[in-house]
């Protein structure tokens, strides 16, 4: 469990210092435009610190982790099915 939540830590240390270079990085250069960096922030705190969190909270009970990552699976893969009927239904206009 402590090296979940040391990951953890790391991973909230990275979204911090990425959002702040988002943000000093496009002020310096004057970027007002969207670009990817923005998203390094909001990712790295959800995917990276968030799941960690919750992977050391279940930690001690193997089947919760077999559990979860089935149900993640799942949403994964209705998610790819949804993006690939949308495209479908884009190819066809």
């Amino acid at each position: 469990m402590k090296k979940y939540l040391n990951i953890s830590f790391l991973y909230a240390v990275a979204a911090m210092a990425g959002g702040v270079f988002y943000r000093e990085f496009t002020k310096f250069n004057g970027y007002t435009g969207t670009t990817a960096l923005g998203k390094v922030h909001t990712h790295l705190f959800l995917l990276g610190m968030l799941m960690f969190l919750v992977i050391a909270l279940y930690a001690a009970a193997n089947a919760s982790i077999s559990g979860i990552a089935g149900i993640g699976h799942i949403l994964i893969g209705a998610g790819i099915i949804l993006l690939l009927l949308s495209l479908k239904k884009l190819a066809k206009n």
